[in-house]
């Protein structure tokens, strides 16, 4: 028995389970969808279209860029080709979409980390130019930094050595996970600076939360919604602003845009993949092993990743930073084997 056919065997009871809860005639889709990040979905359409190259006569996967926590829920609202297959991610999952996922029935999820990425601060070419800290980016974009009010209208207001221009920040809505990484690899190192926030986080969490990550709403941080490109387009044409993105799109657009650099390291593929820049993070697939052989495509798919996630790569060349050897390497057994994440490691 071939290894092809093993596989199918769950794949059987899937279709009737498709079958029962798709409510159309169709028992499956004949293309492979995946929703989430704004982050990955370059790398993952230039996935879909090696895919369809080396593929001849498979359809063209479809992917959606729903910002990382709208494409989670999606992909955790259950089992069937009413569902997508796949979530972009860049961010890990949380244990309460872990949890959400698993009463709705995805209880078999693989998980891989396809590659690196940056938060990137940048500006026009030309335009302003600093040297940023976690702790001047969270007092100047935070709603009320260290539980106080918001003050601060020019960057000079925040650090006297920054020029005398107003703040104006372009960067992620609360759905993102370019948002989550924020606040996780920025935000919250600013605001725990301070000596009192960083014993606030013992005596209450969601207090420290609350006051470390939330951003200010009175036009000096822009929400742009969940495509990075927009961003870029902003900043190109004001030399007063600043954007925040996935490093990706700093790299393909260096021709208009600039990065800023963080603690005094510049936004760089050598410096991200060394973790030496402190905006670094992992970006993220999540697959459902029950959509495996039902939806035509989605191991071959998943190979495909494997194949272009090298330093000297594909996804490499459109910004993608590789994962360290052993990373990789851990992943690509998981995206030929199918083991699937527990959750236990999850926060």
């Amino acid at each position: 028995m071939s290894f092809r056919t093993i596989l199918a065997l769950p794949a059987l009871a899937l279709v009737a389970t498709l079958s029962a809860c798709g409510g159309t005639s169709d028992t499956t889709r004949d293309s492979i969808r995946a929703v989430g990040s704004s982050t990955v979905y370059p790398f993952a359409k230039k996935i879909a279209e090696t895919f369809t190259q080396s593929n001849p006569g498979m359809t063209s996967p479809i992917i959606e860029s729903t910002g990382t926590g709208g494409g989670i829920k999606l992909f955790c609202a259950g089992v069937g080709a009413s569902t997508p297959d796949m979530a972009n991610a860049s961010r890990r999952m949380k244990k309460s979409e872990f949890d959400t996922c698993v009463a709705n029935g995805v209880e078999d999820i693989i998980e891989l980390q396809v590659g690196l990425d940056g938060i990137a601060f940048a500006s026009m070419q030309g335009g302003i130019d600093m040297n940023l800290t976690p702790k001047i980016i969270y007092e100047a974009i935070a709603a009320k930094p260290y539980g106080k009010e918001q003050t601060a209208k020019l960057w000079s207001d925040v650090d006297p050595s920054l020029p005398q221009e107003p703040i104006l920040v372009y960067g992620p809505p609360s759905t993102s996970g370019t948002r989550d990484a924020l606040k996780e690899l920025v935000l919250e190192p600013g605001c725990d600076s301070n000596v009192e926030m960083k014993a606030l986080k013992d005596s209450d969490e969601d207090l420290h939360t609350q006051v470390c990550t939330e951003v200010r709403s009175d036009g000096a941080y822009v929400d742009q919604g969940e495509q990075d490109n927009l961003i870029v387009q902003k900043i190109e044409n004001n030399p007063k602003a600043v954007g925040i993105f996935g490093y990706s799109y700093l790299e393909k657009n260096l021709d208009k845009v600039q990065g800023l650099s963080m603690n005094g390291v510049e936004p760089t593929y050598e410096n991200i993949s060394s973790f030496a820049y402190p905006g670094a993070r992992p970006l993220y697939i999540y697959v459902k092993k029950a959509h495996l052989q039902a939806i035509p495509g989605l191991p071959e798919y998943l190979a495909e990743w494997v194949k272009s996630w090298s330093k000297d790569g594909p996804l490499a060349q459109i910004g993608l930073v590789a994962s360290p050897d052993d990373v990789r390497a851990a992943n690509a057994k998981a995206a030929t084997e199918f083991g699937t994440m527990s959750g236990a490691d999850l926060k």
